[in-house]
């Protein structure tokens, strides 16, 4: 975290956590605009319980963010990493899926 905006280095520990999916899938998920905290609601929650502090602060920035920033952060990950995962996250055609997932973990956390 630099001034409190999240940055690739805060990142790149969940890296995995964004390439779990293969492209192609998560490609799909975007564009139907899925909702995939809900749908996995209860291994989020299992999750969401076992957050460290820093970790939960971490969460928190996050939700607070503006999702053109967090789209930017996308880039920059996809820039270092060329994980086609990230690149996805990045495009303009993802903001609205983004916000819809976000705005879900909102109400669980």
């Amino acid at each position: 975290m630099t001034d409190g905006k999240i940055t690739y280095s805060d990142l790149k520990p969940y890296e995995s956590l964004f390439t779990i999916a293969p492209s192609f899938l998560l490609g799909t998920m975007v564009k139907r605009n899925t909702n995939l905290v809900k749908k996995f609601n209860n291994v989020v929650l299992s999750n969401l319980e076992g957050l460290s502090d820093d970790e939960r602060e971490k969460l928190d920035l996050i939700l607070t963010s503006d999702v053109k920033e967090l789209q930017a952060v996308m880039l920059e990950a996809y820039k270092k990493t060329n994980k086609k995962q990230f690149k996805i996250l990045a495009k303009p055609n993802a903001t609205d899926f983004i916000k819809m997932n976000l705005n879900e973990l909102k109400k669980l956390v």
